[in-house]
């Protein structure tokens, strides 16, 4: 018998292990496909208070990991770039200021010390002397005059010549540079701004998963949908099962990662995702749920990750949407509501019953059970059809018997005359 906080509506249990009816209910007629007498359908259930678990990945996709300890911190150097795009805003605005203010100050400098040490700012009232760079007077015209040769503003007011070859040879360099170092920032900010996570943002997922009957077997359910009219190219889904688990040989696996299978094998992962739709995990002999039932599996616990990935459509890069569903996020015995209705001339998603469930009627025991009731169910209508039919086979053989014997006292009395007197005559 279930405990006071599990008492359920079938809460008796036989000898043979079938749950007992309640006083006034018939037990189902042998032959309906009606599992109730197999699996023990919880009405009611209260489901146990669990603690908070902490999440491997955030209901926004936020990978809630954080790298400790790396001492071989060179290795983001090998790669500037994308250590730059993976900046924060506010440290990626602070490195562009700083790359070009530095270079101006930097290129700025040096122009000032030509000028120092040609002696250009002891005769700036000489018009006899050819300096390095006209209007140059001091440390602040040679950092406007660094600023207008990087950005190649060129006002004309400062203007080098040609009596000055280390800094012609200077300006060429700064305008190499200076190109490099524009090709370099613009770039980076340019892939920050067009980064597709933002894209991801729009692509959705159900605040819960469901567990319900498909097709009479069951299978773990979520929805995922798109909320822009551009279409994401090329989508598919995939599914991790995050729960540490420990070997045979007494290794603890923090964190063990297991595919559920949501159609690779048929192609159902591949989405055309113009609509919501509801992907379906079918919980068989394969699934890490084969064996669970709706109190193993609210007892359980784990993460489920779901992936979503495609090009965008507008720009042409991949984009990857994620979101995760805890134990107490996964709904048994529920389905979603749907949200796509036929309108005059169009299909029309009402995304505010994207999240909504409703009750079904789902058996509470685990999909083993599910289908070894079923497998007992169908061997025992394929036995007793055979058997019926050996009954009535029996019935019209002992029926003729009777038949043949009453045929021959006929024949004997001369409706039809026995062979053996045609032999004989």
């Amino acid at each position: 018998m279930l405990g006071g906080r599990y008492a359920t509506k079938y809460s008796q249990i036989s000898s043979s292990g079938h749950p007992k009816l309640p006083e006034g209910k018939k037990s189902p007629a042998v032959g309906e496909k009606n599992l109730v007498c197999h699996c023990l359908v919880l009405l009611d259930f209260e489901p146990p208070r669990r603690r908070g678990r902490q999440r491997y990945v955030e209901k926004d996709g936020r990978c809630n990991v954080q790298q400790g300890n790396v001492r071989e911190t060179y290795r983001y150097l090998t790669d500037l770039f994308t250590t730059l795009v993976d900046l924060q805003w506010r440290l990626s605005l602070l490195f562009f200021v700083l790359a070009y203010a530095l270079t101006w100050l930097f290129f700025g400098a040096i122009w000032w010390l030509i000028a120092y040490g040609r002696g250009d700012l002891e005769h700036l009232e000489d018009t006899a002397w050819t300096p390095c760079v006209n209007n140059l007077n001091g440390f602040v015209a040679a950092f406007l005059f660094s600023i207008e040769t990087e950005t190649t503003i060129g006002y004309g007011h400062r203007v080098i010549t040609d009596q000055c070859p280390e800094g012609i040879v200077l300006l060429l360099l700064q305008a190499i540079l200076g190109s490099m170092v524009n090709a370099f920032m613009v770039g980076c900010m340019f892939v920050k701004i067009s980064q597709p996570n933002k894209r991801a943002a729009t692509l959705v997922f159900s605040s819960h998963a469901v567990v319900s009957l498909r097709d009479g077997r069951l299978c773990l359910m979520f929805r995922v949908g798109d909320l822009r009219s551009s279409h994401i190219v090329e989508a598919s889904i995939r599914a991790k099962l995050i729960r540490s688990r420990q070997t045979l040989e007494g290794e603890f696996i923090p964190l063990h990662q297991t595919d559920l299978s949501v159609g690779f094998d048929t192609g159902d992962d591949r989405l055309f995702l113009v609509s919501p739709l509801v992907i379906s995990h079918e919980i068989d002999a394969a699934s890490p749920f084969w064996e669970a039932s709706r109190r193993a599996l609210e007892r359980d616990d784990f993460e489920i990750v779901v992936i979503l990935e495609g090009m965008v459509e507008a720009t042409g890069m991949t984009c990857q949407a994620r979101s995760s569903y805890l134990v107490d996020e996964v709904l048994w015995g529920h389905r979603f509501t749907s949200v796509l209705t036929l309108e005059d001339g169009f299909y029309e998603v009402d995304y505010a019953s994207f999240h909504e469930t409703f009750e079904v009627p789902t058996p509470s025991c685990s999909a083993r059970e599910l289908a070894e009731a079923a497998a007992r169910l169908d061997a025992h209508l394929y036995w007793s059809i055979p058997s019926r039919l050996d009954e009535k086979v029996e019935e019209e053989g002992a029926g003729e018997g009777s038949g043949g014997g009453d045929g021959d006292d006929k024949e004997q009395n001369g409706c039809l005359p026995p062979p053996e007197d045609e032999s004989k005559v």
